[in-house]
């Protein structure tokens, strides 16, 4: 037995002789045309004179437009598109958006008064409903269609064809080995070879079929390769058909709920709610949800003091309004699924109660009001609004508005951070307030936040030296107003959670649709596409010559060793002569 070797040469060492054909025929078409192009038109002339001008034919809209599908179809095109997704998502993470934190977006707009504007224009306060990111997400989409319909139909063309009949040299293959065997006959040892390779699960070409040589067995292996390279492709169009039917589907709604209070899925329950063009309000789940109480514990010592360590949400919902309670915990990353719609903890904060009598000693308001946290120490601010009730010492209606900061963890003030809590959790709480008296404008028809106070109508406290009004309340202590013109008193601080309540109706394919991708990402990488040849041809002497030889479709160490294991399995049927 001997085994061949060859060195890369100009010949069809690693390509079987329809490529070594097909390359030959290439080249003689090429010579043919460079003579052409460098004889004169007229036919007279002499070699080395001068070629004549080679006029192309104009492509035409039908041409141009034939151009640009192939290059919106092409791989090369669809991974710029694909990085460019990626980048323009990048804006989406950095920049606060509408649809997730408006209040983020409002302080934005305070703060950069001259980048806000410019970022409303280019829709960066809404990246993944922009029209330049539909854009890319469309043209992508296309792409990947038009990808994925040509290379289907060649794939199941593929698999309707038998592997390519023996080369005429198989010596010249990249794995190769032979041996002359003292069996009775070729077809013996062809049927011998046709039984190893069937049961190495290779595909074999049909005896005596058309193109099929009589001296040899063809086999082909590794189709998975392509096949996991369509459905990666495959499972990427379903990802992104998924993200699709989110956004046109889907909707997403926030609702800031203080221990204790109860919600109820109806659009006017909702703080903030958007969804996409074709969700309708028929579309809401019909369910309640109560929340009963709330823990945050935060890390106490190490680098990571005052690092949030377990939020935790007990609530109670009942399904279709008025069905049966039950209980569940909500988490960080472990929403709560009712009947298809999720709900997500995403914040917590303080809720400062209070007690506000007026002048003649009058209870006109009691309640609590959420503040919202402004560092990761929960330091808050809020306000409270109290429009009706009120009479001040000479008996007049009026309007009360109060301001203020909350600090879980007051430590006093310095000239760095300002008021500021030192803690996230409620250790030494403080309540800066001040107060202001007049019209809050809530009557004007005009919509207000009510997390901020409209100055336009209302005058500050003054205290004393004419300065404004403003003290710092623990929980028992109780401002008075100049004059006698009431108190407020800090009675406790209640806790708040804040859930999104989403329904993507394209979660679950999207799911499958990456599992997809990863399992036909392994298949496009680990198989390998392979042919094997085996070839018996009957000697004058009575022997019988035997050659396996095989051709990875790609860079595949795994060839010759796959042949050395068909020749093994052959030899001990078929030894060699001694």
């Amino acid at each position: 037995m001997s085994r061949d070797s060859l060195s890369p040469d100009t010949g069809a060492g690693t390509e079987d002789a329809n490529t070594a054909v097909e390359s030959a025929s290439e080249e003689r078409e090429l010579a043919a045309a460079r003579r052409l192009s460098s004889a004169p038109e007229d036919g007279v002339g002499h070699v080395g004179g001068p070629s004549p001008e080679i006029t192309q034919p104009s492509l035409g809209p039908l041409g141009w437009l034939r151009w640009f599908w192939r290059q919106l179809t092409s791989m090369r095109v669809a991974l710029l598109l694909l990085f460019l997704l990626s980048l323009a998502a990048i804006p989406g993470s950095m920049i606060p958006q509408e649809t997730q934190s408006p209040a983020r977006v409002a302080q934005f707009h305070t703060d950069h008064t001259k980048l806000a504007p410019i970022y409303d224009k280019l829709d960066m306060f809404h990246v993944f409903s922009s029209w330049w990111f539909a854009a890319i997400y469309i043209l992508l989409f296309v792409s990947l269609a038009g990808c994925i319909l040509p290379r289907s139909w060649q794939f199941a063309q593929a698999l309707r064809a038998r592997p390519p009949r023996a080369p005429r040299r198989l010596d010249r293959m990249p794995a190769h080995l032979s041996w002359t065997t003292s069996a009775e006959d070729a077809e013996t040892a062809l049927a011998l070879g046709r039984k190893v390779l069937g049961a190495r699960r290779f595909r074999l070409s049909a005896p005596g079929a058309e193109g099929a040589a009589a001296d040899s067995v063809a086999a082909e292996k590794g189709y998975l390769r392509e096949a996991g390279n369509l459905v990666f492709h495959i499972a990427l169009f379903g990802l992104l058909f998924a993200v699709a039917s989110g956004s046109l589907w889907g909707a997403t709604g926030t609702k800031l709920m203080p221990v204790g209070s109860g919600f109820a899925n109806t659009l006017t329950q909702y703080d903030d709610f958007n969804h996409g063009p074709l969700y309708t309000v028929d579309d809401l789940g019909d369910f309640s949800l109560t929340l009963n109480s709330f823990t945050a514990k935060f890390a106490q010592s190490g680098p990571e003091r005052g690092t949030a360590t377990e939020f935790k949400a007990r609530v109670t919902y009942r399904e279709n309004g008025t069905g049966k309670p039950h209980g569940a915990v909500i988490q960080v990353n472990d929403p709560l699924d009712i009947n298809g719609e999720k709900v997500f903890l995403v914040s917590h904060g303080y809720s400062p109660r209070v007690t506000v009598r007026d002048a003649h000693g009058n209870v006109v308001y009691r309640g609590a009001s959420a503040f919202l946290p402004y560092d990761n120490n929960l330091s808050s601010k809020g306000v409270f609004k109290i429009p009706d009730g009120y009479r001040n010492k000479a008996g007049k209606k009026e309007q009360i508005g109060l301001e203020g900061i909350f600090l879980p963890t007051f430590a006093g003030a310095s000239m760095q951070t300002g008021m500021a809590s030192a803690f996230p959790a409620m250790e030494n709480p403080a309540l800066l307030l001040t107060a202001y008296h007049g019209d809050l404008n809530m009557d004007g028809g005009i919509p207000q936040s009510v997390y901020q106070l409209d100055h336009t109508y209302l005058k500050q406290y003054q205290g004393a030296n004419k300065q404004p009004l403003a003290q710092k309340l623990g929980i028992g202590d109780t401002m008075k107003l100049p004059n006698g013109e009431g108190s407020i008193t800090l009675d406790g601080v209640d806790q708040w959670a804040s859930f999104t309540i989403s329904h993507n109706p394209g979660t679950g394919l999207a799911l499958w649709s990456a599992v997809a991708a990863i399992l036909g990402l392994m298949g496009s990488l680990f198989v390998q596409r392979r042919r094997v040849w085996v070839r018996a041809r009957d000697n004058a002497d009575g022997t019988v010559s035997v050659e396996v030889a095989g051709l990875g479709r790609s860079e595949s160490a795994r060839i010759g060793g796959e042949v050395a294991d068909v020749a093994k399995q052959l030899q001990k049927a078929l030894p060699p002569r001694a």
